[in-house]
């Protein structure tokens, strides 16, 4: 027996439908039609909208568990808690650490990809270890170092080939050649951590590289006589800005001027998680450094911050309700251009005929009334 989805708003690949019907079959979906299906159940969802499940390509942590951590259950607790976030594909981001550590963790999610219970596992996020000190963050600069096809090769095929995106600083020795060889084996480049100039950032750019970490934070600056990385991010052609809209890491007037000369189209929201997502206020770890959770923000000791407690449901409900983005264009940024960014978006990221039914419900005001996985609802408010 067939299943129809009824909502007042569907947010489907490359246009919104109003009012009607989407048949959901076998776990995946079918096509949109206006008229009342004569047979099949109904799932009601009349007062709703309908669009696809988020994807957050930028991810260390949740519900006081850490990818670093390197254990399944902690894996898998991550994947259950996004449900809750609205999210339901997912790329678990690692930290800057020790060669064998990051053996490991990678071997681990490669080793688990898909027995997760809950959001799906599209690949893996390298953040790092090839950064530059200025702009270290919440990154361990005893682990910093120069880039090496051989060690990315070897994490690959640690994970069974699930790794999707490496991010590094323009500025270290050897980079372009290490961003064309990456490129080449399908590994998306992303830059950041990083004092680079205007011009080691095209150097990489031009090479390959085609995302910019987290757009704005760690990274050199935009001035008017070196446009640093934030002018690359904002100028440099085709490229994509991850952006972390929790209204702490940037204002929403820059948000704002780099989605307008990026181009929502271009422009990824992502969370930047740590383990307190999900969490109360209080004392949490980043990788090997202590942090503190209040009010929202989380910061090492000496104030700087340390990834971020944001949901990805909160990014896109903010966008919206500060004005700088319509309810397509906030959906849009946080699920098709993210895993076009990452080269994933043949698994994720839109309604469309064919696809796995993962899907969310959103109420009028952008928030979350209910997840689903494969046309089963895995979360409601």
């Amino acid at each position: 027996m067939k299943t129809y989805l009824h909502g007042q708003k569907f947010f489907l690949a490359n246009e919104v439908k109003e009012a009607g019907y989407l048949d959901i079959t076998d776990g995946q979906f079918g096509a949109y039609q206006v008229e009342k299906p004569t047979e099949g159940e109904i799932i009601e969802y009349g007062e709703q909208w309908i669009a696809p499940g988020l994807v957050d390509t930028h991810i260390h942590g949740l519900v006081n568990h850490d990818v670093m951590d390197g254990d399944f259950e902690g894996l898998n607790e991550i994947s259950k808690g996004l449900l809750a976030c609205g999210v339901t594909s997912f790329l678990p981001t690692t930290l800057t650490a020790s060669t064998e550590e990051l053996n490991q963790v990678v071997e681990m999610i490669g080793a688990n990809q898909t027995k997760v219970e809950g959001a799906k596992i599209a690949g893996i996020y390298l953040e790092g270890p090839f950064f530059t000190e200025k702009h270290k963050g919440a990154q361990n600069t005893a682990y910093f170092s120069d880039p090496e096809i051989q060690t990315l090769e070897n994490w690959q095929k640690l994970s069974n080939g699930l790794i999707k995106k490496i991010a590094l600083a323009p500025e270290r020795a050897g980079v372009p050649a290490f961003v064309k060889k990456a490129t080449e084996a399908g590994i998306v480049v992303a830059l950041g951590h990083s004092d680079a100039t205007y011009d080691q950032a095209k150097a990489a750019v031009d090479a390959g590289a085609s995302v910019f970490v987290h757009t704005y934070n760690g990274m050199s600056p935009l001035n008017h006589r070196e446009p640093g990385m934030v002018g690359a991010a904002m100028s440099l052609p085709a490229v994509f800005a991850e952006l972390i809209c929790d209204g702490h890491h940037v204002h929403p007037v820059a948000a704002e001027i780099l989605m307008d000369v990026r181009g929502r189209d271009h422009t990824a929201l992502i969370t930047d998680c740590m383990r307190a997502g999900s969490m109360p206020d209080g004392d949490y770890t980043l990788g090997e450094f202590p942090v503190i959770v209040k009010d929202g923000m989380a910061k090492l000791h000496s104030g700087s911050l340390a990834g971020s407690v944001l949901k990805l449901k909160e990014a896109i409900k903010n966008v919206v309700d500060w004005g700088i983005a319509t309810p397509a264009e906030a959906i849009q940024m946080a699920t098709s251009v993210p895993a076009l960014s990452c080269k994933i978006a043949d698994s994720c990221g839109e309604i469309s005929p064919g696809r796995a039914a993962d899907f969310i419900v959103l109420n009028s005001d952008m928030t979350l009334q209910a997840t689903f996985l494969d046309g089963k609802c895995r979360f409601e408010k």
